[in-house]
């Protein structure tokens, strides 16, 4: 009941995430032009890289950990604050790193790359992987609504015209760094102080590194593209990705919303030992996603082309092919996210899932140096796609003798 509780809280999150779009979506593809998206979309991807290597791996390390010693009040206190003095230490560096890049060598775009620096730092004192460690979804959901919601009404309020790009971008560092720093109220009887003189922090530096590689490949399928795609073309074909693989990412987080749940549910079972647990609560997980992404998958198809130009304004024509050859990843990723995130991760396999990351990395870059040259953003659509189903080849390799194997084999014959 809890699983199904915290699941309910998600998705009604994510389907908030969806319809924040369908609100500002048009309005924002429109008053800001493409180009100036594309100023945003660029931007954002080279910070979203900082304030990855800010937080290491411990939105992730940190919520399996968590998950193992829910039950002990002072063994989560005492990892709690080791956790967060690393993530604090290391996501100040990043932005050191990031200040001297973008402000001091690179281009002129410097205001720009100045304002997503309030990314590192909303990051850097994010406290979500705490509660989401605790099967405590009402808080994080709770925060992140409230701050959409907020976000939202400002960008009606404060963007006006394509000049209002910097505050756009303000608006959406500013909302996530407000999110964070609303959730330090809820440690309050959950965490205790524990003595400086006890922490030891960089104890956790190499186990949390080892999932941070996972997660900083993980995000090369959402930064690289778009990187490569200002690289070789006009910042508009940019803008055009971008909306478009948004559009199938937020269909497609109904779908992996359990694995954000699921994975401190396993770990816990497994922390106890549970193995007949883990095999039936990912075996219904397995029937589920698919049930739930294969009509989300046809029906998205089924409108890419009228559906981009009605929502995005006639600039945007060309998103609907990339809505379109990009929607099979929905069921592709779900199937991942159950070999993935919600088995793999849990009982301590990072070493399985980083590889098969990192199959996907390799695989992404390579396929887009063939691909966005003659395809433009249609061959970074496809590359998606490409590198996604690899992923998944080499995570079903490594679950081949769990039971729900022979449903995965099934779906993919």
């Amino acid at each position: 009941m809890k699983v199904i509780k915290n699941y309910l809280y998600n998705v009604g999150y994510q389907i908030l995430l969806m319809l924040t779009p369908l609100i500002t979506t048009p309005y924002v593809s429109r008053v800001l032009g493409a180009h100036n998206n594309g100023i945003n979309t660029y931007t954002n991807g080279w910070v979203t890289f900082f304030y990855l290597v800010g937080q290491l791996g411990i939105t992730l390390y940190g919520n399996r950990e968590i998950a193992y010693k829910r039950e002990n009040k002072l063994e989560r206190s005492k990892l709690f604050w080791e956790m967060i003095s690393l993530q604090i230490i290391t996501s100040t560096l990043s932005l050191l790193l990031y200040l001297i890049i973008f402000m001091f060598i690179s281009s002129n775009l410097k205001e720009y790359f100045l304002m997503q620096s309030l990314w590192i730092v909303a990051y850097g004192i994010d406290i979500s992987w705490y509660f989401m460690g605790m099967e405590d979804f009402k808080k994080t959901v709770t925060r992140n609504t409230v701050m959409k919601i907020l976000s939202v009404i400002l960008i009606f309020l404060l963007v006006k015209s394509k000049n209002d790009l910097i505050k756009y971008i303000f608006l959406l560092g500013f909302s996530q760094l407000a999110g964070s720093i609303t959730l330090w109220p809820y440690l309050k009887g959950s965490v205790q102080w524990v003595k400086f003189k006890e922490l030891h922090p960089f104890k956790h530096f190499y186990p949390a590194l080892l999932l941070f590689i996972p997660t900083i490949t993980t995000q090369i399928y959402f930064v690289v593209n778009r990187i490569m795609l200002g690289k070789m073309g006009p910042q508009s074909a940019v803008a055009q990705f971008d909306f478009g693989d948004k559009i199938v990412k937020l269909v497609l987080a109904i779908v992996t919303a359990t694995g954000t749940v699921m994975l401190p549910h396993i770990a816990n079972k497994f922390a106890v030992g549970d193995t007949e647990g883990i095999k039936k609560s990912l075996n219904n997980s397995f029937d589920y996603v698919t049930a739930l992404s294969i009509p989300m998958m046809f029906g998205l198809m089924a409108i890419s082309n009228k559906f981009s130009v009605w929502f995005l304004g006639n600039q945007y024509g060309p998103t609907g092919n990339i809505i379109f050859l990009e929607a099979p990843a929905i069921l592709i990723i779900a199937w991942s996210n159950v070999t993935g995130v919600q088995y793999l991760m849990p009982i301590h396999k990072e070493h399985e899932y980083t590889i098969s990351v990192t199959v996907g990395a390799i695989i992404n870059i390579l396929v887009n140096f063939f691909l966005i040259p003659k395809f433009g953003a249609n061959g970074a659509a496809l590359a998606t796609v490409i590198s996604e189903f690899s992923i998944l080849l080499v995570q079903w390799n490594f679950i081949k003798n769990l039971n729900f194997k022979n449903k995965l084999a099934t779906g993919l014959k």
